[in-house]
């Protein structure tokens, strides 16, 4: 039987819904993976990924896997065995980042934070003061566990007054929120498609400094992984273009589309898109006498996490908002399972019929729970939010 999925409306945590115009690239003609045409989309992929990115990086490129494969690829070529790597660990991608490293052989120093709280700079500080032959510091920036936007600047002046290397998750703040790799001095980054980008899941954007592509070129060993060996795989995104494997040339086609789309937006419009209706739902939920995990000064736009309320059944809430209106939001992860509601607003998402939607619709499903919630006051909180904005 053909395949006939129903329409959602994905307003969890990833993915998000894809503009019909990144379908429609999927769907043009493959060509091969070293035809002149296609060489062509990944150049000009490339410098699109450079401006997204807020960068002028040449290593700027898409590795074939999802964001954990971004993130394998950074550890794998940087670290090898008995390197010291400094890990803040406020939600489960930072403990990840951790399995990660320690697979690589390094000896990981864990900075933690409680989940839905900030890693303090001055926490990074004393460990690269205990450990200052640390050679990388790593922080998740958009902490898709918890919804915590990580300051970076501060913590970059710190790194960079030592030898180590800086790096960064953004797989959630990617084409969401500002990702200043030049201006923070951040060494490498990688992110995913299915965000904020609003691409499918399957590449995995990474850049890396002119300082981490040295590291990597002074390597002792050979890169554990054949696969994300960036040695061979920068030969082929590269000016050689040496055959590595073969590139999902859908999945390229897609996110040339998806950064196209954002590159006519404009970046600071695409910010201030997310940060307005990010707002918006932000009153809208409080309005209804919802509490968020995070701190308004580092709450993401794009991601946010709402405590259940005592007594609310978490399941039947979110099997109640798929079944009757077709809206798809997360549940809590680790520490947080069965605390926290996690919506996504992200990307092609991002625009007050979502907003509107789903603040409808979860006043609904949650008045079957016969809840103390405030009901009726949600779309006034956000027509206020976006009279101000």
């Amino acid at each position: 039987m053909s395949l006939n999925p129903p329409e959602r409306v994905l307003m969890g945590p990833g993915p998000s819904n894809v503009d019909p115009s990144v379908l429609r690239a999927m769907s043009i003609p493959l060509v091969g993976h070293l035809d002149p045409v296609f060489l062509k989309v990944m150049n000009e992929t490339m410098d699109m990924l450079r401006h997204v990115y807020q960068t002028k990086n040449k290593m700027t490129m898409a590795i074939s896997g999802t964001g954990s494969a971004g993130m394998e690829t950074l550890f794998v070529n940087l670290v090898e065995r008995g390197d010291k790597v400094i890990i803040g660990v406020n939600g489960l991608f930072g403990t990840r980042m951790v399995d990660v490293a320690q697979r690589c052989g390094a000896t990981v120093i864990e900075v933690h934070a409680p989940w839905g709280t900030i890693i303090e700079p001055s926490s990074i500080e004393t460990e690269l003061h205990n450990h200052p032959d640390a050679k990388i510091v790593a922080v998740v920036h958009a902490e898709t566990s918890t919804g915590v936007r990580q300051p970076l600047d501060e913590i970059s002046n710190i790194v960079h007054k030592t030898d180590a290397l800086f790096v960064c998750d953004m797989v959630t703040s990617i084409g969401g929120s500002p990702t200043e790799i030049d201006k923070w001095n951040i060494d490498a980054a990688y992110s995913g498609t299915q965000k904020c980008l609003s691409a499918p899941p399957g590449l995995a954007p990474i850049t890396l400094s002119d300082k981490a592509v040295d590291v990597m070129a002074k390597r002792k060993t050979k890169v554990q992984s054949w696969y994300l060996d960036l040695s061979m795989i920068q030969q082929y995104w590269g000016d050689e273009r040496s055959y590595h494997h073969t590139a999902p040339i859908s999945m390229i086609y897609s996110l040339h589309e998806a950064l196209r789309l954002l590159v006519e937006e404009g970046m600071p419009s695409v910010y201030g898109r997310h940060a307005k209706y990010g707002e918006a739902l932000h009153a809208g939920l409080e309005a209804m006498g919802l509490k968020l995990l995070v701190d308004k000064s580092h709450r993401l736009h794009q991601l946010t996490s709402v405590c259940i309320p005592e007594g609310v059944d978490d399941a039947k809430v979110r099997s109640g908002l798929l079944d009757k209106y077709g809206i798809e939001i997360g549940g809590g992860l680790g520490e947080l399972k069965g605390k926290v509601w996690r919506i996504g607003l992200m990307g092609y998402n991002a625009k007050l019929t979502n907003v509107t939607l789903l603040l409808a619709a979860l006043e609904d499903v949650l008045s079957d729970q016969h809840t103390s919630l405030s009901f009726g006051k949600a779309q006034s909180a956000v027509n206020q939010v976006l009279t101000q904005s």
